[in-house]
């Protein structure tokens, strides 16, 4: 997930060209004729903004299906939405569950397995947190820290090494973290942390507590600790802006974004201390009660090579086809890095232990 709307340094926004390719794309048209077909779609999202007008209209061109989109706020919306609603068929496809919320969808029964075709293309990195029936990747990112070069610059603040150098003076309250609690990419970052204490609770909560002490900056989402608090990207030419966080959460990929909008200048970089990132997969998946038919076509359409391999422009993530990578203009790919050692949590673990993980952390921070 990654925010959209990026400020060049002008102050002016830098739109986003959307070329869609026309092109007619080859479903495999093997879809069940047993499984009853309305010709509508309604998929639970929230703002993944690869899921264009011109997109839908294209996939409704080409199927005669009518798409209705239901935009919740995040991943973790998008799992309370399906078990509140259980047993209906209000919904079609989930598209934006992630490898922290997947498994607890499927043992809830919320997902049902998709009868997609033609999806040989994808990754073996893509497939790696999940390789099953219930869900395929559309996009992939890792979740790290970032910092501001220009607060950072090696001689009055050197670059830190663990996270315990977050926990020294020149850091206090100067440290934005979205909460594990409502944010997808602060779950992820929780889960890092976990796992970069060795899954010791007594270490993580110790971190935890300590950078509460320092005054981190907790908010309830992404773009709060990013666009209002983070000096090292676009948020400065936003309303709203603060301004007082020089380390916050968000991809290895964000200084990419950053530069490939700002013509190859950015002052963010990303942070590369072992066992701090953790990658980090979005899934589409079939909801049981559904059009099966309908959702399993959208799956094919969104992992075709037309239109998956635009996800570093259209959603500012990494596709998950093989082969595709960050394009090289503006330095996107030059800016980004891949993490030297990502978190290792399965997502048998997440989903066993997730509750109590949080508990012990919403413990530490209040």
């Amino acid at each position: 997930m990654y925010k959209k709307s990026v400020f060049a340094p002008n102050g002016k926004v830098s739109q986003l060209i959307v070329v869609f390719l026309l092109l007619t794309i080859p479903f495999s048209g093997c879809i069940s004729d047993e499984e009853p077909d309305d010709g509508e779609l309604i998929i639970a999202t929230y703002d993944v903004y690869a899921l264009t007008d011109e997109m839908i209209q294209e996939f409704e061109n080409q199927t005669g299906i009518s798409v209705t989109i239901l935009k919740l706020d995040d991943a973790g919306s998008i799992l309370d939405y399906l078990i509140q609603h259980e047993g209906t068929d209000t919904v079609d496809l989930a598209i934006g569950l992630d490898n922290t919320y997947l498994k607890t969808a499927i043992d809830r029964g919320v997902l049902t397995e998709h009868q997609a075709n033609g999806l040989d293309m994808i990754s073996e990195q893509a497939l790696q947190p999940y390789n099953g029936p219930f869900a395929v990747p559309f996009d992939m990112g890792h979740v790290c820290l970032n910092y501001d070069t220009e607060y950072v610059d090696g001689e009055n603040v050197t670059l830190p090494t663990s996270l315990w150098n977050l926990t020294e003076p020149e850091w206090f309250g100067k440290v934005a973290i979205p909460s594990p609690v409502t944010s997808s990419p602060g779950r992820a970052f929780m889960l890092a942390t976990l796992d970069y204490f060795n899954q010791d609770i007594q270490n993580f909560t110790a971190w935890w507590d300590t950078m509460q002490e320092r005054d981190v900056i907790i908010t309830s989402g992404w773009s709060e600790a990013y666009e209002t608090h983070y000096t090292g990207g676009y948020g400065e030419w936003t309303e709203g802006y603060i301004g007082d966080a020089h380390m916050t959460v968000s991809y290895c990929h964000s200084p990419g974004v950053e530069s490939w909008y700002n013509e190859n200048w950015t002052k963010s970089a990303a942070l590369d201390i072992p066992k701090t990132s953790f990658f980090q997969v979005e899934y589409a998946a079939s909801v049981t009660g559904g059009n099966i038919n309908a959702s399993s076509l959208f799956i094919e359409y969104l992992l075709s090579e037309e239109v998956n391999s635009q996800m570093p422009a259209q959603n500012l993530m990494y596709s998950v086809l093989e082969g595709q990578d960050l394009p090289e203009e503006n330095g996107y790919l030059y800016h980004s890095i891949t993490p030297q050692e990502s978190a290792q949590i399965s997502m048998n673990q997440i989903a066993e232990n997730i509750e109590l993980w949080l508990e012990e952390w919403n413990s530490a921070v209040t």
